[in-house]
């Protein structure tokens, strides 16, 4: 729903677009380009999180010496930021393939001419791996990370915005004397750090999402720049507010489930090292 709002056309609301894909694509259409991510999402959080927390046990070790020290929240938004330039690597590929493939059917307006939307009569890729394929031919490199630009202005200040709030409300929520946080501490403040992540990030995000989708049948955009100036000279302001209810309430409970995860399993982890070197 969130790639169909922002870089589709004929969408007037969200609710007109969850009842327009059911007419159109049933149940079926809400899992469109769902099976790349799913494939690729435990390497890209382990990435992600795993550039976050040695980065943090490097900025520790640079400023106390220890890199068990507790880090100052200054050193949880730079290594959130490194946390983000790096996940762009991963993520704009597979972002690619979803879009394209969540776009291929979709009504598009051609460049500087006014048409009325249509929709081709068949899909230009057959699945993730001939869309990686088709584009990495016709497109190579720089078509494979089309969109990348604008992700990294997303992703930067996104997972800054991700986990320091996290960090914060953690450290808030926590009980002075505990020496970690409890299970529900962590999910609260987990949801409440993804729904202001990804509501602030929503402005590039949909920069992404057109940038990305773009492509399939034509090219409108030259760049991320041209992009928000098209956009916005097109639509207003209100453009770059696409998909925000969206974005704001699934990452309550996705970021809740990830760092539920993440802090459960270095528990685990941690108990087993103990165990076996007592």
């Amino acid at each position: 729903l969130q790639t169909r709002l922002q870089a589709g056309q004929g969408y007037g609301n969200t609710l007109n677009c969850v009842l327009t894909v059911y007419r159109n694509e049933s149940v079926a259409g809400f899992f469109k380009g769902m099976s790349f991510p799913l494939a690729s999402i435990a390497v890209y959080s382990s990435v992600v999180f795993g550039v976050f927390s040695n980065t943090q046990r490097l900025l520790s070790q640079l400023h106390h010496r220890d890199p068990s020290h507790t880090p100052a929240l200054a050193d949880v938004a730079l290594a959130s930021m490194v946390a983000g330039f790096v996940s762009v690597g991963i993520g704009t590929p597979v972002d690619l393939v979803k879009i394209r493939l969540q776009m291929q059917m979709q009504p598009y307006i051609e460049a500087n001419i006014k048409l009325k939307p249509t929709v081709p009569g068949f899909p230009v890729y057959r699945g993730p791996i001939h869309c990686f394929r088709t584009v990495l031919q016709k497109e190579g490199i720089a078509g494979i990370y089309r969109g990348a630009g604008a992700m990294l202005l997303r992703d930067v200040p996104g997972y800054c915005l991700y986990f320091t709030p996290y960090t914060f409300f953690c450290g808030w929520i926590t009980p002075d004397g505990c020496i970690s946080p409890n299970p529900s501490s962590v999910w609260l403040a987990g949801g409440v750090a993804g729904a202001i992540s990804w509501g602030t990030a929503t402005p590039m995000d949909v920069v992404k999402s057109r940038l990305q989708a773009d492509g399939v049948y034509l090219n409108k955009y030259k760049g991320t720049l041209d992009c928000i100036l098209q956009s916005y000279q097109n639509e207003g302001l209100k453009v770059f507010f696409r998909g925000i209810t969206i974005n704001a309430v699934r990452g309550f409970p996705m970021s809740s489930a990830t760092f539920l995860g993440y802090e459960l399993s270095l528990k685990a982890m941690k108990r087993d090292q103990t165990e076996t070197n007592p």
